[in-house]
């Protein structure tokens, strides 16, 4: 595959809709980019139900396409879904309010399964060194019924929920760039995870776990930090789960 750079802005349209009147400027996905991520969104759900949900976190975006040609329940993907999804990953998210770092240097990058480990009844995996010695001294200091409520997540994995928010929101770019980082643009890809208490479903990612004492207690702790803050320069909503791997 062509790995060019796209400019996204070049394939985008300004519009603005009442949904949106707050953020004047916003950029939006073409009509027929919609229509392409509406698709994609589909292939990527039969993708994860064909390969597993602890699967669907590391797989790479090679093995992806891998598995679309080779299985009919998945399907292979278009030639407009990967134009689109090649356009989401190399444009500049300056275009559309996004200020945070690249992570992710290519399209095709894989996880080592050499170096991560699969935390049990979670479903999800972290990288061994800094981020499971974390994870592990965050539930011995914190002495709570907290879990892990998200891990790595490859580069397949963050497109399949930017592609959601994007969809939810109408293509607003912008609007689903301040409530998930862009493919390339997510730190849980190379170190940063979630974490949650048991029982709370959704809410745990809301900024009600704030609220919590386990959250108190975690700020507390000197060798790990909170990777999105209240008015963070990367421009993303708070997210006090989100623990950043210092």
């Amino acid at each position: 595959m062509n790995r060019r750079n796209f400019l996204l802005l070049s394939a985008l349209s300004p519009l603005m809709a009442k949904d949106f009147i707050n953020h004047k400027g916003d950029v939006y996905l073409t009509h027929e980019d919609i229509l392409t991520a509406r698709r994609l969104k589909h292939r990527l759900r039969s993708l994860k139900k064909y390969i597993g949900y602890a699967n669907f976190n590391i797989i790479s975006y090679d093995r992806a396409l891998f598995y679309g040609r080779n299985y009919s329940a998945i399907g292979a993907f278009t030639k407009n879904e990967q134009n689109l999804v090649e356009k989401l990953f190399f444009s500049d998210p300056k275009t559309f309010k996004f200020y945070g770092e690249k992570t992710v240097p290519n399209l095709t990058f894989k996880v080592n399964k050499k170096n991560i480990v699969k935390i049990p009844h979670s479903g999800h995996f972290l990288y061994k060194g800094k981020p499971l010695s974390d994870y592990e001294r965050i539930l011995k200091d914190v002495h709570s019924d907290l879990i892990l409520t998200s891990g790595i997540r490859n580069v397949i994995k963050q497109l399949d929920l930017y592609i959601y928010k994007l969809n939810k929101y109408n293509g607003d770019l912008a609007k689903a760039s301040r409530t998930i980082a862009p493919p390339a643009f997510s730190y849980h890809t190379i170190h940063d995870f979630d974490i949650g208490k048991k029982g709370w479903g959704y809410k745990n990612f809301t900024p009600e776990f704030a609220k919590t004492k386990e959250f108190r207690m975690i700020r507390k702790l000197t060798y790990v930090d909170i990777r999105y803050t209240t008015n963070n320069k990367d421009g993303v909503r708070y997210e006090p789960w989100h623990i950043k791997v210092i």
